[in-house]
């Protein structure tokens, strides 16, 4: 890999990531629990405030972060950037170790341009451990689909009402 020697990052909470370009971030359960719990809701009001259910890659709908009409994560604000930074979801807190920028040099270099903490020369040397270990996070997401999100809600429903 060309990352055997390890990568240079460090977050400095630019949020180029976050906003002004359109984006999809993927909720599992554990981030909606995480961020429920952070913005003290019930899952029902979290998704209704900030969430939006999109078609996937295996042509069913999952649950997505909303955006703002200028690409802005929903979770984003002027006054402090990740409003839930501490409960922030699995596929931000494992950015920039996703497959797909790990794939070659030329991949990962290019992402500098959008990223000023890739490559940073004061960053953070993650070892080729740690970035894999980010990785296997990353590939590890599993969306919450709609089909069973729902069936589960419904169960939850039949349940209450005996």
């Amino acid at each position: 890999m060309f990352y055997d020697n390890g990568l240079q990052f460090s977050c400095n909470r630019c949020s180029d990531c976050c906003r002004l370009s359109p984006g999809v971030v993927y909720l599992t359960y554990d981030d909606l629990h995480r961020l429920c719990d952070k913005f003290q809701l019930g899952e029902k009001q979290f998704i209704d405030m900030y969430c939006r259910w999109m078609w996937y890659v295996d042509n069913t709908e999952v649950l997505c972060l909303k955006e703002m009409k200028n690409f802005d994560c929903v979770l984003w604000k002027k006054e402090c950037g990740c409003s839930a930074y501490e409960a922030r979801p699995l596929q931000c807190s494992t950015y920039p170790f996703w497959s797909w920028m790990l794939e070659d040099k030329e991949s990962w270099d290019s992402c500098e341009k959008d990223c000023p903490g890739i490559n940073a020369k004061n960053g953070k040397l993650w070892t080729k451990e740690q970035i894999e270990e980010q990785r296997a996070l990353y590939d590890s997401i599993n969306p919450i689909h709609k089909i069973e999100y729902e069936s589960s809600i419904s169960t939850k429903n039949k349940g209450e009402t005996k």
